[in-house]
């Protein structure tokens, strides 16, 4: 498949339909991976250690790593890695470090920024998910989650206010937002 992001094309290894694998979620480029990866094209990111979490077809981790950036890709899904490193030939993009495992258990080091597109599709995966950014967000790093309008959202940012994180957002089409995700300082007059 073909999808342009900015003035960029690029080519996809995907599945024709969510029928194709066992786990319906993964194989289908999703809303929120396009929406994440516009934010992408032109978000700062020079000097930074970047992570997309469930990072599906990689689609965001691609427009990074064509503009220069350090960025490390993860899932859980025993395919991703070779979808990733086809994707990333088929574009003539360099390779894209990638780190199996799931939320609740690999260990990456800390990042200045990690993003991630529709990850809040099941019940247990606000919890899991603000776990795992506590574990692997340095300090200061900023977190940037594209989502279609799942129920878990309204979950998640709790936890994320809990952990002194505020939030700022824009939509995308249907009912979509990006949101973005700072700390506060001690101070409460939030981080730069």
């Amino acid at each position: 498949m073909a999808v342009r992001i900015g003035a960029e094309d690029y080519r996809l290894r995907a599945l024709r339909d969510r029928l194709q694998a066992p786990d319906p979620m993964f194989g289908v480029l999703w809303p929120a991976g396009i929406a994440l990866a516009e934010e992408m094209r032109s978000f700062p990111v020079d000097g930074k250690r970047i992570l997309e979490a469930g990072c599906g077809l990689a689609l965001p981790s691609l427009v990074l790593k064509r503009r220069g950036a350090d960025v490390t890709a993860t899932d859980h899904h025993p395919e991703a890695e070779e979808f990733l490193r086809f994707n990333a030939r088929a574009n003539g993009i360099p390779a894209v470090p990638f780190k199996s495992g799931s939320w609740n258990e690999v260990q990456l080091g800390a990042f200045d920024l990690i993003i991630g597109a529709d990850l809040l599709y099941e019940p247990d995966q606000p919890a899991l998910l603000a776990s795992f950014l506590e574990r692997h967000a340095a300090p200061g790093a900023e977190i940037v989650i594209a989502d279609p309008g799942r129920r878990q959202l309204r979950e998640f940012n709790k936890l994320m206010i809990a952990r002194r994180y505020g939030c700022a957002e824009k939509r995308f089409p249907p009912r979509g937002r990006i949101l973005r995700y700072f700390p506060h300082s001690t101070d409460g007059r939030g981080s730069s």
